[in-house]
């Protein structure tokens, strides 16, 4: 790893900003591209996408109704330890999504009532974490949408001498998210949409779309799926 200083007008006020395993300085897509990625449904994207960056089923929506889209803020975290989600907090910048790994250790609460009122009085995207939360009725009320496994209601740490890192690739099971990535969720789950493609991504998912509102009228006219899709044989 690159051991060069980083991020150096932040770490006048957070020390931690100038560790070698921060970095937060990484190109961000345009904010209405964003715009035009949140239009779309996040099981069309994944389609037009070529069926890639699907997120694993287990990451659900803590309320049905949150939905998030922004450039992934990812962060690597030890297991049962949430300093480095706190720390993310506050180096991230508006509409960024939090995407964590928690070295596969599910079992604990990493997010709360004190995080979300951090995350929304920042105006981040949300927070996508491959592990637990709790507060869940606190968080549905709050509005700032949360993703994770489901709900767990023991505690972290805080161990100091633990190393985490921002800003840097992180794997969730077998998919790899880049800082920037777009990062899109719904109902359906998540997906991770590389930052370079998303131009090409919205374009054949609007034609997808118009696609399957074209099938829908024909269903609804009669004619049998099995026809249309030329599956009748």
């Amino acid at each position: 790893m690159d051991a060069t200083p980083r991020n150096t007008s932040l770490a006048t006020q957070f020390p931690f900003a100038g560790l070698p395993t921060v970095d937060v300085d990484f190109v961000r897509p345009d904010p209405a591209l964003i715009a035009r990625v949140a239009e779309l449904p996040v099981a069309t994207l994944h389609e037009a996408a070529g069926k890639i960056g699907a997120l694993p089923a287990a990451i659900k929506p803590m309320a049905p109704s949150f939905r998030i889209c922004g450039p992934a803020l990812t962060v690597d975290a030890p297991p049962a330890d949430n300093l480095w989600l706190h720390r993310a907090l506050a180096l991230a910048r508006p509409d960024d999504v939090l995407v964590v790994r928690v070295a596969e250790h599910y079992d604990a609460g990493y997010w709360g009532e004190v995080m979300s009122t951090m995350g929304r009085a920042r105006k981040l995207g949300g927070l996508v974490i491959d592990g637990c939360v709790r507060d869940g009725a606190i968080l549905e009320r709050f509005g700032f949408p949360v993703f994770a496994r489901g709900l767990c209601i023991r505690g972290t740490g805080k161990d100091f001498a633990a190393r985490g890192w921002i800003g840097y690739p992180v794997r969730i099971e077998d998919i790899v998210i880049q800082p920037g990535d777009v990062i899109v969720g719904d109902a359906d789950g998540v997906v991770a949409l590389p930052q370079a493609s998303i131009d090409a991504i919205v374009g054949a998912a609007h034609e997808r779309e118009a696609k399957e509102a074209d099938i829908i009228r024909r269903l609804e006219a009669g004619e049998a799926s099995l026809d249309i899709y030329g599956w009748n044989r």
